[in-house]
């Protein structure tokens, strides 16, 4: 009977993953990806690091609006004293 603990499941895995680093899969593979990033690289996407910087930036810009939005419903007010230049 075969004895299938952690130990034997993780030397299997990797003998496998040597037996495929050392085939033409994974020349495929290599070819595989730089084909995609070559593709992905005449589409018109942005890196994930690049979308979160500009998430950032939208945060603080909405904050920043909802703040100045609060000023100026405060400045309208009906009975609001007239505006001296706060910040």
């Amino acid at each position: 009977m075969l004895n299938l603990n952690s130990k034997t499941l993780d030397d299997l895995a990797a003998k496998i993953g040597a037996a495929v680093a050392a085939s033409p899969a994974k020349d495929i593979e290599k070819n595989v990806k730089a084909l995609l990033q070559g593709g992905l690289a005449r589409l018109d996407v942005v890196t994930r690091a690049e979308f979160e910087t500009q998430t950032a930036v939208l945060q603080k810009t909405r904050e920043k609006l909802e703040r100045l939005e609060a000023r100026v419903a405060e400045i309208e007010a009906p009975g609001a004293p007239p505006a001296a230049h706060q910040r």
